[in-house]
């Protein structure tokens, strides 16, 4: 049996120039698929793959939760993390959440293939920085940050205020209702122990999140 690639991402022509890229890098493999992470849940329990492949923010539930569903059920299947987010905002959570490797959208085509290739061989996928913060201790358990506190959705939703985005804003890229990211904000704020967006901001810089 041939390789077999699940690509999951709700912009249509992402996952067209991800499939480019792949079947370049391996001419013989089956790709399929998903828009969100209910499909991609439908498409692990229906057949078997060697690697998915998915974006991190997508509607509903993100990659990060397809990241922990699968550790969960599908333990020995890797899973890669594209974002848009630089690497040291996610990184770290992502491997926590069970992704095997994580990567940017800006990656050069070369380096999402290496990527590829290295999940396959078993090993994970991370930058030397990132690494060296793993080796240190740094985002372990011992000396655990309120940041680190949040759910996945709400650490999203952290990030996405810190960078200055607003609510209605927020709503709209992560195709949820105005109130339910107030109610977000509300829980991430007392969560935090901060009083609004500005001390929000400030944490994100003090932390280097940001």
């Amino acid at each position: 049996m041939g390789l077999r690639i699940l690509i999951a991402d709700d912009h249509a022509v992402i996952r067209k120039g991800l499939k480019q890229i792949l079947l370049e890098a391996f001419p013989d493999a089956f790709i399929s698929e998903a828009v969100d992470a209910e499909e991609v849940t439908a498409k692990t329990i229906a057949d078997t793959w060697d690697i998915v492949i998915t974006d991190l923010s997508m509607p509903g539930r993100s990659g990060l939760d397809v990241a922990q569903d699968i550790k969960q059920n599908f333990p020995k299947l890797p899973v890669l993390i594209l974002s848009i987010h630089p690497e040291e905002q996610y990184a770290i959570r992502a491997l926590k959440s069970g992704a095997s490797g994580y990567i940017s959208k800006d990656a050069a085509t070369e380096e999402l293939v290496a990527a590829v290739k290295r999940l396959l061989a078993g090993k994970k996928y991370i930058s030397s920085e990132i690494a060296d913060k793993l080796a240190n201790g740094i985002g372990i358990d011992q000396h655990i940050t309120p940041h680190e506190l949040l759910s996945n959705r709400e650490y999203e939703i952290f990030i996405l205020l810190a960078q200055g985005k607003q609510v209605s804003e927020i709503a709209d890229q992560l195709h949820l209702g105005v109130t339910t990211i107030s109610t977000y904000r509300n829980r991430l704020l007392t969560k935090m122990g901060l009083k609004n967006n500005t001390d929000l901001i400030r944490y994100a810089l003090d932390h280097q999140l940001i």
